[in-house]
């Protein structure tokens, strides 16, 4: 069978399409996956002999629909903990807590330039695993700092770039917050295509991806973006004074229990669960709020939740269409050696994640295609876990529909200064996307 006939690729293509044509990433996994059960022997009850092309097309969709919604229970645990994690992110932004912060920290930076801009993206990167409210701290911390940024002459496009890296290489390195969940969903969909990984063992490669974006990183801000530039000044907004409250030290002690229970019991879910109820009883979430809070954080984040779970029933449809194998085979007589398949197997992530714009949905999706082929080409284990996690990570720096580039254009265009694609997208899939896939392709050769 050609590789261009292949219904995996045809199905991953259409998908990247879809996106590109910016119809709803939801929706575009789901006719993604039709395309793969249309075009595919995918498993079907009883004989088809002297079915007619109506009849095989009804049956196929039936079969196609029926292990989408079974393999989406692949991602529960993940949808699961976005849901109460944006519950948590919403009780602080309630609370003084996160203008307390800023107001201590900002006579420190405020007459350093390099020094505010790394320290923007220190700040973005608890907001991935120290306290976990992913992009929920831009639109309190940004506004209010952009006349200092003014003053003085910092290139938004900087900051975009530390906003982005906080928001990226913390999860992409560290097992610890959304690196939990990011590294569990590597762990899980390494497992269901057959290769056997600890948490330990994802985490003892990632550093070259965390690594990467570093170096990208500080080329942005010394060099790429280190010169002065002027915005219209708007009228100037204080970050505004602040004291702690019995609400404040409830919520960070329910932050802390966060932290500490799903660091001690690698389960997300039941480390916000248990940082939410203490919230609770400690008086952080009042209780008459406890229904707006759960509410809110079900818009934040569940989305996200969704296109995850539906990326993990997507992936199930490819593993049995039955086509997985005759893909690899072609990709490995395409490929030639391990540095071209490498480079390959990144830009497929990067096409697929700057579509769909997660690369949490991603993992499931390529996963399926590149345990065997890693393994037919001859790349270790360790090298299969680090390119199946930076070809996710590919892309969510630089895609239109990511939430590590919508976040931080929210905060940065707050007075119309800031273009989402020009001084956000562009800047962060260059000073980004090129590391990774350097760092990808030679972390994968050596290990």
């Amino acid at each position: 069978m050609s590789i261009l006939t292949n219904s995996v690729l045809i199905s991953v293509l259409v998908m990247a399409v879809l996106c590109i044509l910016r119809l709803n990433v939801f929706l575009s996994i789901i006719v993604a996956a039709l395309v793969a059960g249309w075009l595919s022997n995918i498993p079907l009850d009883g004989t088809q002999i002297h079915d007619s092309y109506f009849q095989l097309f009804l049956k196929k969709t039936i079969a196609t629909g029926d292990i989408l919604i079974n393999g989406m229970s692949g991602n529960l645990n993940i949808a699961l903990s976005y849901i109460l994690l944006g519950a948590i992110a919403v009780a602080i932004s309630r609370t003084h807590l996160m203008t307390f912060l800023l107001s201590a920290i900002a006579n420190i930076i405020s007459n350093k330039k390099n020094m505010f801009i790394i320290s923007i993206a220190i700040i973005s990167c608890c907001s991935q695993n120290l306290i976990p409210i992913h992009i929920a701290f831009i639109p309190i911390l940004i506004p209010p700092l952009l006349t200092l940024m003014n003053k003085l002459k910092i290139d938004r496009r900087a900051v975009a770039c530390a906003l982005t890296f906080g928001l990226q290489a913390p999860y992409v390195t560290l097992g610890v917050g959304f690196g939990l969940i990011f590294h569990t969903t590597i762990m899980n969909q390494l497992k269901e295509n057959g290769l056997e990984v600890t948490l330990s063992d994802i985490a003892s490669v990632m550093w070259i991806g965390g690594l990467s974006m570093v170096i990208g990183l500080f080329f942005a801000i010394f060099v790429l973006y280190r010169k002065d530039r002027i915005y219209n000044q708007t009228q100037e907004k204080s970050i505004g004074d602040a004291s702690m409250g019995k609400a404040e030290y409830a919520v960070l002690f329910g932050i802390i229990v966060t932290f500490f229970i799903q660091l001690f019991t690698n389960s997300m879910p039941l480390g916000a669960f248990a940082g939410l109820m203490s919230m609770i009883i400690f008086g952080g979430i009042k209780w008459s709020e406890i229904d707006s809070v759960m509410e809110d954080g079900l818009k934040m984040m569940a989305f996200i939740a969704f296109v995850m779970l539906i990326a993990a029933g997507y992936g199930e449809v490819l593993r049995q269409s039955g086509e997985v194998n005759s893909l690899v085979d072609s990709i490995k007589v395409f490929a030639g050696n391990k540095i071209t398949a490498a480079v390959l197997m990144l830009f497929v992530g990067l096409l697929i994640t700057i579509g769909i714009g997660t690369s949490f949905g991603t993992i499931p999706i390529i996963a399926a295609i590149y345990v065997p082929l890693g393994l037919s080409i001859g790349f270790s284990v360790p090298a299969i876990i680090l390119l199946i996690g930076i070809a996710g990570a590919l892309g969510d720096a630089g895609s239109p529909a990511s939430d590590s580039t919508l976040g931080p254009t929210s905060g940065l265009n707050m007075d119309k200064q800031h273009d989402h694609i020009r001084d956000t997208c562009i800047p962060t899939f260059l000073v980004y996307n090129i590391p990774l896939i350097i760092g990808g392709v030679i972390g994968a050769i050596i290990l």
